[in-house]
This record gives C-alpha cells, sequence and structure tokens, in this order.
C-alpha cells in the first residue's frame, strides 16, 4: 500500500504574474524548488489565501533569485497578482516511508525571497 503525504511547503508566497494565454502550470523561482525539494514537473497543488481557491498543476521552473511565481492558463482567472498563496508537493510512499518523512517548508518574504526553510512535521 501506498499513501500521499505533503514533501514540501512553499508557505504565503506571493504570485508575481498571471498569464492567461500561457499553455498551463506554475512557474517558481529555481532557488524555491531547490530549497524546497520540488522539481520540474512534478504536479503541486496551490491555495489561495485570498479567496479560498485550490488548483493543481504541475511545475516549470523561473529564473533563479527573481521570485517568480506564475500562474498560467486557466488559473490566471482564479489568481491575481499580489494573492498570497501556499503550494505545496505530494509524494506517494509507503506508511513506513511516511513515518520517517520530514516535510520541507520554505518561509519568504514580501518578495517570494527565502527567509528560512525548516523540516519536520511541526514546521507543516
Amino acid at each position: 500500500m501506498q499513501i500521499t503525504v505533503c514533501m514540501a511547503k512553499l508557505h504565503r508566497v506571493t504570485v508575481t504574474d498571471a498569464d492567461l494565454n500561457y499553455v498551463g502550470s506554475i512557474t517558481i523561482d529555481e532557488a524555491l524548488l531547490e530549497a524546497s525539494g520540488l522539481v520540474a514537473g512534478q504536479v503541486v497543488n496551490i491555495n489561495s489565501l485570498s479567496n479560498a481557491t485550490s488548483w493543481r498543476t504541475y511545475i516549470i521552473p523561473g529564473e533563479r533569485g527573481k521570485g517568480q511565481i506564475v500562474l498560467n492558463g486557466p488559473p490566471a482567472r482564479l489568481f491575481q497578482k499580489g494573492d498570497i498563496v501556499i503550494i505545496y508537493g505530494e509524494a506517494l510512499v509507503s506508511p513506513e516511508e511516511a513515518r520517517a518523512m520530514t516535510p520541507t517548508v520554505v518561509f519568504v518574504d514580501g518578495k517570494n525571497q527565502i527567509t528560512e526553510v525548516k523540516q519536520g512535521s511541526r514546521a507543516v
């Protein structure tokens, strides 16, 4: 048996743009991906603190250090520049692996620059 767990979270990042005419996905700064352990192509959940909207899509890497969080395609109608969101990635693991996992949480400032990275179930 396998279960789905939270492996990493980008906590309270700010949407920097929304591009309705792009094919789809979410663009995330490479520095944020590296710090969190999330990877290009991985499916993530995006939850808006502005309007309680939730969306699932895949990651494409953005320029390192630019703080990019860009909703592309259909979610551009639901998430706007300036919205605060929580992005979390899941992993499919065995119950034994889940017990040993320590999710990574990346905290940022108002420009999506990393201020702190925490590991452990209490950080999520």
